[in-house]
């Protein structure tokens, strides 16, 4: 297949009565009150003027009979007509998004708690996202990166609190803190389209998606090696994926500050918009027909290199959706490569396509 293939586009109380009160004066006579006529007004008091007579309250409808109401729908008891299904009782229904539920469209990429030295230096370095907090344990020695990150941190005017090591690693979420941890915003993902827009004086496109990739520790050594490689974004599915838990986002080592990322509800039609959009789709299969390093649409063309879960590999309809499948040879008894490793080789293959084109 040749690269030089163009697809469409480069892709709103009723008011109460008011009371009307006379005018009268001191020893102008009796007033009519409460059903007493003649009643002298007392000396010394204002007089009140004549109540107006009150309009004789609504009578209430007589009670049906419990057998008369067991007859009758329900929505008639109420005084109201049935009400349609999913109708809310102040208005219709809010409209979302078909398909999306709100907690499935509120949760994000995560990545708002960071752990290890090299990703909160370069969280903070970045200062793409908001520090809110800085843990430091206080038998750090005040050398090193260590220094360099208590320095990055005044800088961010980040508040930096020491605690004892018993105390940072109950605030911790992985094995090995190495004594920070930071309380970030969460990252946040960007458009499909972004992902696959060609930038001025850039190269093209280089980007990488994930079909099932479960283990957060795959996934933080894939993001590290694809920023290494030049990649330009990545493309996460939403449900049945790892996201940047913080065993992720400290085996990334930083690259999540870097590595732009796109949350998309299902990877199929993801990898067909990207098409779309003139993106040249590479899916690694072990049972392809086509070696790597003979497949020619990893040069200067767009591309998005798919990688599927260890075992399973790519589902059937991410492997429908593209345009190449191809295979990293296997000479040795074993079966396959872990997927971060798979993903080291491809990308660095096509960086090497990249700087001989």
């Amino acid at each position: 297949m040749s690269p030089a293939r163009r697809r469409g586009g480069p892709g709103p109380r009723p008011a109460r009565g008011q009371s009307v009160r006379g005018q009268s004066s001191r020893g102008q006579g009796p007033k009519a009150r409460s059903g007493q006529p003649g009643k002298p007004v007392k000396p010394g008091k204002a007089a009140r003027a004549a109540n107006v007579a009150r309009p004789a309250k609504a009578a209430r409808p007589a009670k049906a009979s419990r057998g008369s109401r067991a007859a009758a729908p329900k929505a008639a008891r109420a005084g109201r007509g049935p009400r349609a299904a999913g109708a809310h009782r102040g208005g219709p229904a809010p409209a979302r998004p078909a398909g999306v539920r709100p907690a499935e469209r509120d949760r994000g990429l995560g990545g708002d708690h960071v752990e290890g030295r090299q990703a909160v230096r370069e969280l903070l370095l970045a200062g793409r996202r908001r520090v809110r907090e800085l843990l430091v344990a206080n038998d750090l020695d005040d050398a090193g990166i260590v220094a360099e990150i208590l320095d990055l941190a005044g800088e961010a005017r980040v508040r930096v609190t020491e605690v004892s090591r018993a105390k940072l690693e109950a605030a911790a979420r992985t094995d090995a803190p190495q004594g920070v941890v930071a309380r970030a915003d969460a990252v946040t993902p960007v458009d499909l389209d972004e992902l696959a827009a060609p930038r001025q004086g850039r190269l093209a496109p280089f980007l990488v998606a994930l079909d099932g990739i479960t283990d957060p520790g795959n996934l933080g050594a894939i993001l590290r090696t694809a920023e290494c490689a030049g990649v330009t974004g990545v493309v996460l599915p939403r449900h049945r994926a790892a996201h940047l838990t913080p065993t992720a986002v400290k085996a990334a080592a930083g690259a999540v500050e870097h590595l732009p990322m796109a949350l998309v509800g299902g990877l199929p039609t993801a990898l067909g918009r990207l098409r779309d959009l003139g993106v040249w789709v590479v899916g690694l299969d072990g049972r392809a027909e086509l070696d790597l390093y003979a497949a020619d649409v990893l040069g200067s063309a767009p591309v998005c290199l798919v990688l599927g879960a260890e075992g399973k590999g790519l589902s059937r309809l991410v492997r429908e959706r593209c345009d190449v499948l191809v295979r990293i040879p296997m000479l040795g008894r074993l079966a396959s490569l872990n997927v971060s490793a798979a993903a080291a080789l491809a990308c660095y293959e096509v960086l090497r396509r990249r700087a001989s084109a």
